[in-house]
Order: C-alpha cells, then structure tokens, then sequence
C-alpha cells in the first residue's frame, strides 16, 4: 500500500470515529467542525450521496452569503400599521363622534334641558366637549388595541412617542414662538364671528374649553397626525412631502371651527411646525409639548385680555 492510500485509510477511519461521537457535548461540536475542514481538505470523506449534477458557482455564492435584509426607507420609519388602518381610524374618529354626540344630545334633553329646543341642546359647548371626552377614549382604546392585538407591538414605542424630558421645556417655546403666525391674521380676511366663539359665550365653558385644548385635544391630534399618520406618508414618498400631506389635513380639519380658509391656512403653517419637529427629533411627544405651548400661549393670552373670559368682545383676533 502506497503512503498516499495509508494516509487517506487514517483520515477516514478518523472522521467515522469523530461522527459516532455525541455531539451535544463540546468536544464533540470542536470535532465535528474539525471534520466538516477533514471533508473539504478530502472530498472522497464526505459520506452524503453526491448528485449527477455539479453545484454551480452561484449556488455556492448564495449559499456563502446571508440573505439581504429589505431596505429601509430615507427617512427611518417603518411603522407596522399601513395606510388603511389610518383611513380606519379617520372614518371611526368621524363616525364615533357622530354616535356619541347624538345620545349625549338625546340624553340630554330628556333629563337636563326637557324645555329647550333640539338646535339649543345641540349647541351647548359642554355638551359638545363631553361628546369629544368620549369619543376620544374610544378611539385611543381602538388605537391601542390595533398596535398592541393586530400587530403585537407595544403602543408608546411603535408610534415613537418617545418623550423628551427636560428638553422639552425649550419644545414648549417653540410653541410660544409659533403665535409668530398668528401675526398673518391682519394681513388676511378674518371673519369677525366664528362658530368656535360659542365656546367662549360663559366663564365656565371657556374654562373647560381651555383646559380641553392643552390636554385631550392636542394629544388627540398628535397620536393621529404625527403618530399614525405621518410615518405612513413619509415611508411611501419621503419626508418633504410626508410633513406637507400631514399639515394639510390637520389645518382643514379645524375649518368647520372658524368657516375661514384665512384660519386654516394659519393652521396649516403650525402644521408644518409640528409635523417639522417630529421628523427631525423622532418624537411624538415633542411636537405635542410644541401643541401645548401653542394652544396654551393662545388660552392664556385670550384668558389675560378678557378678565378671565368674561369680556370676550376683548379678545380681537387671539382665537382668530
């Protein structure tokens, strides 16, 4: 027997022993590796059963390689919800509050307000602000529900609440420098009444009114806007025009409140300002403290010119 053939004799008789070895064991995965190198450094080892056909180098390249994850979008949002769950949420958000208006309106004119017409009892700002209260925590529900059950995602984190902190206090100016385009209203036709003046007509209301729109309200608006909404858009066609689609709905939104395209243009711009700060910090939480300082400069300033809102007639154009 030539040297050769005793050589290749030992290799095999060496990696049939390795094989019968446990491989749960650490010694036996070091030897099983060492005999995967045996087989390559000697083909005539590898005891699987060898195809007609021969691997081709691009099989063994895709075998070499990991698969190729798919690309992330320019701007880093990815959310797991798509478009029609945010058109979901839009058409119940409309067709919770239509509901709960209703019975709240029915309710109350049969047990508070039994001698007032239907159009008065319709028109009571408390009563549209408890409506809102409702329909509101039904929607979050829903939201919640849609992350958490739909999708296994928890809530906070898939919509990038991610609060700021103590950084958010120089967020809150932001929203202070924002009546900066409230400035625009003497140079646009502003109505001189608007719908939204009602809310103002009693102390009382205004104080809720108030209260509403640095809490409920804003939050509301940033979970849908710049928490379902926005990453949407920006994951189909970028962060320009993710932030410009986001505003403009979120400023026509509030038409119905000041029945001027002056007031929703306004709006718009603080759209663009908030939709702005939540692409570049990647926080929900931060454009709304930005809502609530804007929202609350407007209440504060509104509350300072009318003597605690009884003399709204004092206000101007702070509430458009």
């Amino acid at each position: 027997m030539s040297s050769e053939a005793l050589c290749r004799t030992v290799v095999l008789n060496e990696i049939s022993c390795i094989r019968r070895m446990p491989r749960h064991t650490v010694f036996g995965r070091l030897l099983l590796k060492r005999t995967h190198l045996l087989s390559f450094e000697n083909p005539q080892s590898d005891s699987r059963p060898q195809t007609s056909e021969p691997q081709t180098p691009l099989a063994l390249a895709a075998d070499s390689f990991p698969p190729i994850s798919p690309p992330v979008s320019k701007a880093n949002e990815n959310p797991v919800w798509n478009g029609w769950d945010v058109l979901l949420i839009a058409a119940l958000t409309l067709g919770v509050l239509f509901i709960v208006q209703l019975a709240v309106v029915l309710a109350a004119r049969r047990f508070t307000y039994p001698h007032q017409s239907w159009v008065d009892v319709a028109q009571k700002p408390v009563l549209a602000l408890v409506s809102e209260l409702i329909a509101y925590a039904v929607i979050a529900i829903y939201m919640i529900l849609l992350l958490e059950v739909k999708y296994h995602a928890r809530f906070w984190p898939a919509i990038r609440w991610n609060w700021p902190g103590l950084g958010g206090v120089s967020l809150v100016g932001i929203g202070v420098l924002m009546l900066g385009f409230d400035l625009l209203g003497r140079f646009l036709p502003m109505p001189k009444t608007t719908p939204f003046d009602q809310f103002f007509d009693r102390p009382l209301d205004a104080y809720l009114t108030a209260v509403f729109a640095i809490t409920l309200g804003p939050l509301m608006e940033e979970l849908f806007f710049r928490g379902f909404l926005y990453p949407v858009l920006v994951r189909r066609m970028g962060a320009f025009w993710g932030i410009v689609l986001t505003a403009l709905p979120f400023g026509a939104m509030h038409y119905l409140q000041y029945r001027s395209w002056s007031a929703v243009l306004i709006i718009v711009l603080v759209g663009v300002v908030l939709t702005t700060i939540r692409a570049v910090t990647k926080s929900v939480g931060s454009s709304f403290l930005a809502h609530v300082g804007y929202n609350g400069t407007l209440m504060v300033l509104a509350a300072i010119a009318t003597d605690g809102f009884k003399h709204m007639d004092k206000a101007g154009t702070l509430l458009f």
